[in-house]
């Protein structure tokens, strides 16, 4: 029984279907279509009388009315409003000429009202409904058709049927309302979907730009200052350029598998060929990191004040690669050959400041096309975990960079 229930709503649901697409390709051909089905009412209508009462002697009259009245019909969706007043008065006329008010021959008002309640505002469809009934109760009330009905016959009987189009046509355009809102809410939830995963691609992007260029900035300016001081050495101290360019094989090898590191963040996590991945880098890394800048001719000192306290991970790798990039700097554009690293615990902040013996003029080259990203990579990542950032000369010369960044609160 369910199973032909459920075959005989599939059915009626695809005629729906077919039936609304092919009006919303012919609409003119429904309007047509559905202007002679209510003139048909309206004559068999006008043909309606009290038992025993001879129709009135206005057949042409009444058929002409309700011609005009149907003609008027056709020019609902663009002219609602006339389209009432024009039903109206036929219908008026034709009540007033004696023929009984029936639902056939309200046929065309009632489909005006509908209309007009469903294409204008409720404000509209109240004051020409309104008009209207009451055009309709009073022919229908002074009618001799009607004599032998009471008066509180003759008053219900128009006035329900029609505010039943005029119900009806509000319901209808309520509907339509709420389903175009709940489009436009769905269209606009896809839309923002859309945006957040543009959002999170470019954040991403980013993140993985950051730690490229932290990698290879580093490492390479690394390596060409090691390359640069072996090569100076290699006539008068052998020795220590055989260990600078050990050193730099270390410098190498490490930014390999630190980029090895990085790439394998783009790979799926079901991909078999991934491998795991090393631990982000973080403070624990920082004599490593002195190390090597040492190696490339920079003597760094790293002090340390207050007790030291655990930073969540991404602080962690925060304040390395920002220590990382500011010794990088260093390197590159400082001309010195000294730098001081000093971390600073206090409170829920842990202050870090990098800083040079530098002419008091240096400074790092500004981001734009063909310079470099290092300090704007600095600057978002202090912001991206609610620290920042700030740098610039120092007065007795050297160039200095201080980030604060948060600490992991105390249980």
């Amino acid at each position: 029984m369910s199973s032909s229930l459920e075959r005989y709503t599939d059915r009626v649901e695809k005629y729906s279907a077919r039936v609304g697409k092919y009006a919303d390709r012919h609409p003119r051909l429904i309007d047509l279509a559905v202007v002679l089905a209510l003139m048909g009412c309206a004559s068999l209508g006008s043909s309606l009388t009290m038992p025993g009462i001879a129709p009135p002697d206005h057949a042409g009259t009444c058929t002409a009315l309700m011609g005009i009245s149907c003609l008027a019909l056709l020019r609902y969706r663009s002219h609602p409003r006339t389209a009432v007043v024009v039903t109206a008065v036929c219908t008026v006329i034709a009540v007033a000429l004696g023929y009984l008010v029936t639902p056939l021959l309200l046929g065309p008002i009632m489909a005006a009202l509908y209309w007009l309640a469903m294409l204008t505002a409720p404000g509209t469809t109240r004051a020409f409904g309104l008009g209207t009934t009451l055009a309709v109760t009073a022919a229908a009330v002074f009618s001799d058709s009607m004599d032998d009905l009471s008066l509180l016959l003759r008053t219900i009987g128009p006035f329900f049927w029609l505010m039943l189009p005029i119900a009806a046509g509000t319901m209808t355009r309520l509907r339509r309302a709420y389903l175009q809102a709940v489009q436009a809410r769905a269209e606009h939830a896809e839309r923002t979907r859309e945006e957040e995963a543009r959002l999170r691609v470019t954040e991403e992007r980013m993140r993985i730009a950051r730690e490229l260029h932290d990698v290879v900035a580093h490492h390479l300016a690394l390596a060409n200052a090691q390359a640069g001081t072996a090569a100076h050495l290699a006539l008068t101290r052998p020795e220590q350029t055989k260990r600078i360019l050990t050193d730099l094989t270390g410098t190498t090898s490490s930014a390999l598998r630190e980029l090895k590191a990085t790439l394998g963040l783009l790979r799926q996590n079901d991909d078999p060929a991934a491998g795991p991945l090393e631990p982000a880098p973080g403070l624990a890394r920082l004599p490593e990191l002195v190390a090597a800048c040492e190696s490339a001719g920079l003597t760094v000192t790293v002090t340390t004040e207050g007790e030291p306290r655990p930073l969540s991970p991404g602080a962690d790798l925060t304040a390395f690669r920002i220590v990382q990039e500011a010794l990088t700097n260093v390197t590159k554009h400082a001309g010195s050959h000294c730098a001081r690293v000093r971390l600073v615990y206090s409170g829920s902040r842990l202050v870090i400041t990098v800083s040079d013996d530098g002419p008091a003029t240096t400074a790092p080259p500004a981001t734009g096309p063909g310079r470099g990203f290092g300090v704007l990579g600095m600057r978002e990542r202090a912001r991206s975990i609610g620290g920042e950032l700030r740098l610039g000369p120092r007065p007795e010369g050297g160039f200095e960079v201080t980030t604060a960044l948060p600490l992991i609160p105390e249980a």
